[in-house]
């Protein structure tokens, strides 16, 4: 059973490492276009 629980643990580190190098070092595409938006002044309180 420690033996499950140690290898459980070590799968779970290793899936961590991978998605933090993922979202690291991952290639993601920017915005093809620009968004403005205009928030009226009534949604804010005083």
């Amino acid at each position: 059973m420690v033996k499950a629980i140690a290898v459980l643990i070590v799968l779970l580190a290793l899936a961590a490492a991978g998605g933090w190098l993922y979202l690291a070092y991952g290639n993601f595409p920017v915005a093809s276009m620009h968004v403005e938006k205009v928030l009226p002044n009534a949604r804010f309180a005083k």
